[in-house]
């Protein structure tokens, strides 16, 4: 008996010391609760695997001999109000004979992302672990009735011609969770660290915690980067958002990536995408022997080098530096990257037209991005711009249109728990591929606001953004470039939101 609760007390204390990321000071309750301090946010990417080296951070760094288990977790909800161009649709707007629509300018809304994971380190120095993000998915909340074919919209296409509301109830078991991130990484604080799977690019990396971007002077709310007046209203208002970082088009396709030690200030990152997803895409049954919709080589599998889609990208490649120092208590930060890529290959035979007849032919991604961050006292200045071949969000720019020039520049305060800043930004770029030779887009946006964290894990946060957008031809009500009148060609929304983020 006596051997048997030695045995027992030796294997709860090896347990407990892989419980979480710092030691709990109280005792462990019952139905698996846990007392302990406060210890950071959410972290998918954190202080162990978003630098070439471990350092000191929200996330505990494990010690030789030990591993570091994490349950990240935010619950975001807020009030928001918002009055937009796309909040109403005149019958007729969308397509011939449709009717007209209105959207309740006031709402509220919440979501879950929860950042499960683990940071070890061997004995010999080697550092390793994992990270997954699951994030809530809404879905629409409609239940959506007849389909049928209308006059004038995109290509003929059908649209959702009657919908039902569905009950608070429906809406919210419609919705799922999804996994956003989950990769490993493996290295040494001497080598770097290799990062394999979905996760981040090498901008998002470079960018780790909105340095140069977005920033977190609002508590998390966003900003200009899909920000939550965008995520509340229409989404044709999304921001095309070129300078890559912290976008899941551009840190979703599994990739591998290296981020290299420090030197004298210095580190420099290289990635490499084969396709614009997963590879297990090819396989989308739940077993590999059942036949899904890749049982071939077909326009339905995700690692396609030939076929159909001539703005599908492959063997994405990027490298770059960044520069970290500290000069009488001004910190600088600084970084440029160059992203290139191949595309599939597409026979001239299956290549759609645009409206002036000429057949979609695309260009390589080639394009640069930098930023530099500037704090002295607490008052941060930072700014990044964006400039080459690419039309949106890491999409490829049809032959002949116009190539992407785009920067933002923002200031902000922070000083303990309260934050504040502002930020703009100014896009130029080709848009719609039908409309190549005929128009290109012009978008705008800026955001004032600021968060105040009245105890450890919670934020209350506010925000005023305004966006707007203009391409002439095209229709942002329809979302169509064969559709007018020409009033739908500028849309504009403004709105505020107050938020509560609790994290842990």
């Amino acid at each position: 008996m006596r051997k048997t609760l030695l045995a027992s007390a030796a294997i709860l204390g090896t347990a407990s010391g892989a419980w979480a990321q710092m030691e709990a000071t109280g005792v462990f309750q019952s139905q698996g609760m846990m007392a302990m301090p406060w210890a950071g946010g959410p972290a998918p990417n954190n202080n162990n695997n978003a630098l070439g080296t471990a350092a000191p951070g929200a996330v505990k760094v494990p010690t030789p001999g030990t591993v570091v288990i994490r349950l990240n977790g935010r619950v975001y909800a807020d009030v928001d109000a918002s009055w937009s161009t796309l909040s109403q649709s005149p019958p007729g707007s969308i397509g011939t004979g449709v009717q007209g629509f209105k959207l309740n300018p006031v709402g509220i809304a919440s979501y879950m992302r929860l950042y499960p994971g683990m940071d070890g380190m061997a004995t010999n120095g080697l550092r390793y672990g994992a990270t997954i993000e699951l994030r809530m998915n809404v879905m629409g909340g409609s239940t959506f009735g007849s389909t049928g074919t209308t006059a004038g919209n995109i290509n003929g296409s059908q649209v959702q011609t009657a919908g039902a509301a569905s009950s608070g109830s429906g809406n919210s078991s419609a919705e799922t969770v999804y996994v956003r991130r989950a990769f490993t990484y493996i290295g040494s604080d001497q080598m770097g660290i290799v990062r394999l799977g979905m996760g981040d690019d090498l901008a998002s990396l470079f960018d780790y915690t909105g340095i140069f971007t977005a920033g977190s002077w609002d508590g998390g709310i966003g900003n200009i980067l899909d920000a939550q007046v965008q995520s509340v209203t229409p989404n044709a208002y999304l921001s095309d958002w070129p300078f890559m970082s912290g976008n899941g088009v551009a840190y979703d396709p599994n990739k591998i990536v290296y981020l290299s030690p420090q030197f004298f200030g210095f580190d420099f990152g290289l990635e490499y995408d084969p396709s614009m997803g997963n590879s297990f895409s090819d396989s989308i049954t739940s077993s590999p022997y059942q036949t899904g919709a890749c049982a071939s080589a077909s326009a339905n599998c995700i690692t396609l080098s030939s076929g159909n889609d001539p703005s599908r990208w492959i063997n994405k490649v990027a490298a770059g530096a960044r520069y970290m120092g500290s000069f009488g208590g001004l910190d600088v930060k600084a970084y440029a990257l160059y992203v290139t890529s191949g595309r599939e290959s597409t026979p001239a035979s299956s290549l759609p037209a645009n409206v002036k007849g000429a057949p979609f032919r695309y260009a390589d991604l080639g394009i640069w991005n930098g930023g530099i961050a500037l704090t002295y006292a607490g008052i941060t200045v930072n700014a990044d711009a964006a400039s080459g071949w690419e039309n949106g969000t890491m999409g490829l720019t049809p032959k002949g249109g116009v190539p992407t020039e785009a920067w933002l520049a923002a200031i902000s305060y922070a000083n303990g728990p309260i934050s504040f800043g502002v930020i703009g930004e100014v896009i130029d770029n080709q848009g719609s591929a039908n409309l190549v030779h005929v128009s290109q887009r012009h978008a705008q946006a800026i955001a004032v606001g600021g968060a105040y964290k009245i105890a450890p894990g919670i934020t209350l946060a506010a925000e005023w953004q305004y966006e707007a957008k203009h391409q002439g031809g095209f229709n942002f009500v329809a979302n169509s470039a064969t559709f007018q009148p020409a009033r739908y060609n500028d849309i504009k929304v403004q709105g505020i939101t107050f938020a509560t983020i609790v994290s842990w």
